[in-house]
């Protein structure tokens, strides 16, 4: 089971730029809103794009999706955990939570 992140560890975490932060909706939730420098990656996607996106398989990676109900982000974290990452998180509370607490979110299309 991956390993949980909470709101304060993952705002730190973006803040210094030590995690790559995935948003498991990606496509048009994506480009509504996301985390601050959140990468769009679904589950469907995962095992096409991972070396590429991915080529450090011990950084820190977070996933998140809408809310604590949502599975994509548990989707996309297992599947990287099976490809051999090592440092995935999860962030269950997802973009609901970070907006709730009044945190930036960023929008647009990949390449804007």
């Amino acid at each position: 089971m991956t390993t949980l992140i909470t709101r304060d560890e993952l705002k730190a975490a973006i803040d210094d730029g030590t995690a790559t932060v995935l948003d498991a909706l990606a496509g048009a939730y994506w480009e509504k809103q996301h985390l601050p420098g959140a990468i769009p990656l679904h589950a469907d996607d995962a095992e096409q794009v991972y070396r590429d996106l991915l080529p450090d398989r011990d950084a820190l990676i977070v996933t998140y999706c809408s809310n604590a109900a949502c599975p994509n982000s548990g989707q996309v974290a297992a599947k990287l955990e099976r490809l051999g990452y090592t440092n995935v998180r999860k962030y269950r509370e997802g973009i609901e939570d970070w907006t709730g607490a009044g945190l930036p979110v960023e929008s647009g299309v990949v390449g804007e």
